[in-house]
């Protein structure tokens, strides 16, 4: 049986009494010269990075779109922690690189990073962020991180990782990672699932020491989910693992 791995809460409060507003996703073009061809109107190129997803040898594309309507930026009703909230979403996108030159898409998806909601946390995906946020591409794999900490309204703060690899025509999670810090008891806890081994790590410590606990366990099931199948990036945990505290 796979253990519980019981992590902070992560308090996440409504700006205000209605939703953010609807966003209809566009469909991006099928091919570009560049990133910056991906580009629908109304958004923009947040960031984009370069190299090698496929073992072709040539540099691919793993992208990120962040919408750019004024509709989207609400006002904060009360106004504690800013006045207003962009949550304009973003789309994260990987195009590879094709033999005679340009690149083609392969997928986007917009569930992964998700859109703000509450303005006393930091922009998950903002690089200079208190945790950190972003994406990279390390050893033939997309990297997503997103960074967690608020300054006001909860104590937790870690960054949740994501590690995607093109394989059978698909962007596919093959690593997860997690750490957290609560702030007010300096208590730590990390989970690490490989989804190649199916080994999970379940470590819990304090800031006080480098000593840890640490238990194992191992994933059930087999096979490498789709980034579609994440969903929420902040609100997924392997199967088996308990999100609550």
């Amino acid at each position: 049986m796979i253990l519980a791995f019981l992590l902070p809460a992560f308090a996440v409060a409504s700006v205000s009494r209605d939703d953010p507003p609807t966003v209809r996703y566009p469909a991006l073009p099928a091919a570009a010269a560049r990133a910056q061809g991906f580009v629908p109107v109304g958004w923009v190129l947040e960031s984009s990075e370069s190299g090698d997803l496929d073992g072709d040898g040539k540099p691919d594309l793993a992208f990120v779109l962040h919408m750019n309507d004024p509709a989207n930026v609400l006002k904060n009703e009360g106004g504690f922690c800013g006045e207003t909230i962009d949550t304009n979403p973003r789309i994260l996108a990987v195009a590879l690189a094709q033999p005679g030159g340009g690149y083609r898409l392969v997928a986007q998806n917009h569930a992964l990073v998700p859109r703000r909601d509450n303005p006393c946390a930091d922009d998950w995906l903002a690089a200079d962020g208190e945790m950190g946020g972003g994406i990279a591409i390390a050893r033939g794999n997309v990297v997503v991180t997103l960074g967690r900490f608020m300054s006001a309204g909860g104590w937790g703060m870690g960054r949740t990782v994501f590690t995607l690899r093109w394989k059978d025509r698909a962007l596919r999670l093959i690593g997860f990672d997690s750490e957290n810090t609560q702030r007010n008891s300096g208590e730590t806890s990390s989970l690490s699932v490989n989804y190649l081994t199916r080994k999970i790590r379940i470590a819990h410590g304090t800031i006080e020491s480098d000593a840890e606990k640490v238990r194992w366990a191992r994933l059930s099931g087999a096979g490498l989910p789709t980034i579609d199948a994440i969903g929420d990036g902040l609100e997924f945990y392997p199967e088996g693992l308990a999100s609550e505290p």
